[in-house]
């Protein structure tokens, strides 16, 4: 099962369907994927299931609905074991950003670390999971998929947010404060968190 979120709401993509369950479910094969985000983005659906019975194509099937954008991001450590945060739009986010042309997810990851947030020396120490969200510019609807990595650095300076990305501030953020500010985050970001707890 796959959890894609639509302005922080659910949408699960699942090839099982349970009887008792408080969503609605919709056929992935035949759903309008536009008409079921507007309602997400509107609050007339709080969350739902995309329903398709085989579990290795689901993927690949609203990829055949919604265009895609590939992200890498990076849930960064300093020396101190603090991590580093970016306030955006008024919530606590992590540095990320779309694939440039003949770039590697990796250094992609890398790249917006480093412009996001001036923080440089920067070493990808594992995969994590991707996050999956859906996203509108320019009048149409999109699904981002957001590569994360964990990484480590010995940077010592001051973290300066990118502006022109509406950054507001960039926090290392101590580990008995990352709960505190999850709550004023974003569904993708929190779930990073719930494998590393």
């Amino acid at each position: 099962m796959y959890k894609v979120f639509v302005n922080d709401k659910p949408l699960f993509l699942t090839n099982e369907v349970s009887k008792e369950t408080d969503f609605q479910i919709f056929l992935l094969e035949s759903v309008d994927i536009e008409q079921l985000i507007v309602k997400m983005f509107t609050n007339k659906i709080k969350k739902a299931y995309l329903y398709y019975p085989d579990e290795k194509e689901i993927l690949k099937k609203i990829k055949e609905k919604i265009p895609v954008n590939k992200a890498g991001g990076g849930l960064v450590y300093n020396k101190k074991g603090e991590v580093l945060f970016i306030l955006r739009n008024g919530k606590w986010d992590l540095p990320k950003g779309g694939i440039e042309k003949d770039e590697t997810i990796e250094e992609t990851a890398i790249r917006e670390v480093e412009e996001e947030t001036g923080v440089n020396q920067l070493k990808i120490t594992k995969k994590l999971q991707k996050t999956y969200h859906v996203f509108k510019r320019n009048g149409k609807y999109k699904l981002k998929v957001t590569h994360w990595y964990e990484m480590t650095t010995s940077f010592e300076g001051i973290p300066k947010g990118q502006l022109e990305e509406g950054i507001e501030a960039v926090a290392w953020i101590h580990p008995d404060k990352i709960g505190e500010a999850l709550k004023n985050s974003y569904e993708n970001i929190k779930l990073l968190f719930e494998t590393q707890v």
